[in-house]
């Protein structure tokens, strides 16, 4: 027979908070996508705060866009925002064996990809700017196929001219949908200048 695993429990509470505005949910979900699987409330809620825990520091969380969002708040505080995040659905609480880590629900994956879609779209273009080919590393190998689709997405709305030929090296190292979705992407822009 096999061994019991004795999992850690968890307890939500919300404290008075009844609603969360857009910004935030985008924010909590941005902070939890370090920690998808990996990593549970406690450590969200450090993240959040802008906490020097060195743990936290050791991981390098400390550069992710939504550290220290709420730093002028208890760890209390924040600690009901994350809770009202997994009661609503954004985010759910799933075991690692007997730890409970953090996954998004699929409210908060359609959420996040659009937020860190934006966010890796920000540094496409400044990556462009600098001819800063390690930027194209990080989108073909540490990337989401779901949120690459969004990035073009974007491209085909927002790309200018000056980008085509770093979007053009992105091509070359792509698989074969991504390229044809690249190509789309450069035809809307020449189509719009």
């Amino acid at each position: 027979m096999g061994k019991r695993v004795n999992r850690v429990q968890f307890h939500l509470d919300t404290g008075s908070v009844k609603q969360l505005s857009a910004e935030e949910i985008a924010t909590i979900l941005r902070a939890a996508d370090e920690l998808i699987d990996s990593g549970g409330r406690t450590m969200l809620v450090k993240i959040l705060k802008g906490s020097r825990d060195k743990k936290l520091l050791e991981l390098g969380l400390d550069q992710c866009p939504a550290y220290g969002f709420y730093n002028k708040m208890t760890m209390t505080e924040i600690g009901f925002r994350v809770d009202w995040m997994i009661r609503n659905e954004y985010l759910k609480i799933e075991y690692n064996y007997r730890l409970p880590v953090l996954v998004f629900s699929k409210t908060g994956w359609e959420i996040e990809k659009r937020t860190y879609a934006q966010e890796l779209y920000d540094q496409l273009c400044k990556a462009a700017g600098d001819n800063d080919e390690q930027f194209i590393v990080k989108l073909k190998e540490h990337t989401n196929r779901q949120v690459i689709w969004i990035i073009l997405d974007l491209i085909k709305e927002k790309g200018t001219p000056d980008m085509v030929p770093f979007i053009q090296k992105w091509k070359e190292v792509e698989v074969r949908k991504i390229r044809e979705g690249i190509d789309k992407s450069i035809q809307s822009i020449w189509e719009r200048s």
